[in-house]
């Protein structure tokens, strides 16, 4: 039996879908090629088949993308504008007055038979047949389809304002709002495990159709040129973390492992990628960094050795402290040169400059003041730099990669910004990254220098907290104006800029 044409559907597809790296660049997931069919235009055919004609589609990354589907299909599109800082349970929120008789159905799913045609009049969620799960392994069979009758429709509401209250709500999952007491309050239909699809990774559309012509990528390309491989060799691909300027992901080739780096939007003004490999170049075999395989000077496309059983610093742990900072001075004490340096006042100025283009200006009511005080303290910088090395200048603990425990292996990461510096802005670059306040700073200091540093050359880290903070504050100004906020990081770079003027003109008096 069909569907009632009461019910309706709301489609959630405002995700980055991150874990398609390599091929999530040029669109929504929902538009991915599967089988021949897109994605999204697949369920939309399957609930209009279902006598479903009510359909809501919560849109947000390359929105402009899924904006044919109104014209074509009749579908209703409602804009999730802060979908890079949230999860799909905001974006329902913002369908919630929508909800009544409905399915609620994620963009990135094939389903095999039609799900959608029924005459269950109950709520329920659709789950994979897996018998006897865990906790952990139910929360994997949940398909992410489910049917909410209009009396239930209320409460569902109720608990979704519920979760999002909570610290963490915008990242949760819609699900997160289907439970009571730990427990479902909606019943579960099974479904086989071949019957919906998720398509969540790059080795999940390959599985499903390996002729899609989304699998062509051209960092997959690159891949195969730099390692001599064909495609099928190429295996096990997993995105890792997203980071501030760019997307990363592990994968196998010929029994090794590997990680290829691919610059983030916008990265194009911010990254001389000539000078990234000529810090490459200089800091071969000096046991520094991590194995880079290949480097692109033109696009910034990276590949390195992945190193298993790897940990990145742990900023309140003070052996890794003591460990990372004799790595970090072991570099300086190298003094390796480059042709080009980083100068911080005139980072300040560029990255100032982008984000007052189309007179976007500062969220600080006190910039131009705390920026003069900034720029003042170039005299007093300059009277004590004792020598000038390349410098990594984005030295953070997630930096320092931690390995083979017992020999204390460590390696640096990431040398993007790096240029010839004064290296002690580096201990400054660590500070105000781990948010230290000023004992955890002059404690941080203090493990560098053996306890031996000067009141000059302190003083003069405390001038590198105040500028660096200034600089990663504009940084962040710079990506707000893209649409993409660090939050409380961005709010404390700022705070350092503030903060330490202060204390240094205290010292100074």
């Amino acid at each position: 039996m069909k569907a009632s044409k009461e019910r309706s559907a709301i489609i959630l597809a405002a995700g980055f879908g991150l874990r398609m790296v390599p091929i999530n660049m040029d669109g929504p997931k929902a538009l991915l090629s599967v089988n021949g069919e897109v994605l999204i235009e697949r369920l939309i055919k399957q609930l209009k088949e279902a006598e479903i004609v009510n359909i809501t589609i919560v849109v947000g990354y390359m929105k402009e993308k899924l904006a044919y589907l109104e014209d074509k299909y009749s579908v209703n599109l409602i804009e999730n504008t802060d979908y890079s800082n949230s999860n799909n349970l905001y974006s329902l929120i913002l369908a919630s007055k929508y909800i009544s008789n409905s399915f609620i159905v994620p963009s990135d799913i094939w389903c095999k038979e039609n799900p959608f045609i029924t005459d269950n009049q109950e709520s329920y969620y659709i789950i994979y047949d897996v018998q006897n799960s865990t906790e952990k392994e139910f929360w994997g069979a949940m398909t992410g389809i489910a049917f909410i009758a209009d009396r239930d429709a209320e409460k569902l509401r109720f608990s979704l304002e519920t979760v999002a209250k909570h610290d963490d709500g915008k990242k949760a999952f819609w699900e997160a709002s289907l439970y009571e007491n730990q427990k479902l309050w909606l019943q579960t239909k099974t479904v086989p495990l071949d019957s919906v699809t998720q398509i969540n990774t790059f080795e999940d559309l390959r599985k499903i159709d390996e002729q899609s012509r989304h699998l062509q990528s051209e960092a997959i390309d690159m891949i195969c040129e730099v390692l001599s491989a064909q495609i099928n060799e190429i295996t096990e691909i997993t995105a890792l973390k997203k980071g501030m300027t760019n997307r990363s992901f592990l994968f196998s080739c010929k029994d090794e492992k590997y990680i290829m780096r691919i610059p983030g939007e916008g990265t194009d003004l911010l990254i001389n990628r000539e000078q990234e490999a000529s810090v490459y170049k200089s800091l071969k075999d000096t046991g520094v960094c991590d194995d880079i395989v290949y480097i692109n000077h033109k696009n910034g496309y990276k590949i390195t050795k992945f190193i298993p059983n790897a940990r990145t610093c742990d900023p309140n742990n003070i052996l890794d402290l003591k460990k990372c900072m004799a790595k970090l001075r072991d570099f300086h004490n190298l003094e390796l040169q480059v042709e080009h340096e980083f100068n911080v006042f005139e980072q300040i100025n560029f990255y100032e400059s982008l984000f007052k283009v189309n007179d976007f200006k500062s969220i600080y009511n006190d910039y131009d003041e705390i920026k003069e005080k900034i720029f003042s303290l170039s005299t007093y910088i300059e009277r004590h730099i004792q020598k000038r090395v390349l410098s990594h200048i984005d030295a953070v603990p997630d930096n320092f990669l931690i390995f083979n425990e017992e020999k204390e292996e460590i390696r640096l990461i990431d040398w993007e910004y790096a240029g010839m510096q004064d290296p002690h802005i580096d201990i400054a670059m660590f500070g105000i990254y781990s948010l230290y306040d000023k004992e955890q700073i002059d404690k941080l200091i203090d493990i560098y220098f053996d306890n031996n540093c000067s009141k000059e050359i302190r003083l003069k880290i405390y001038c590198y907290v105040a500028t660096c903070g200034l600089l990663w504050s504009n940084w962040c100004e710079y990506k707000r104006s893209l649409g993409v906020d660090f939050g409380e990081y961005a709010h404390r770079q700022y705070q350092y800029a503030r903060d330490f003027t202060d204390i240094i003109d205290d010292s100074l008096q």
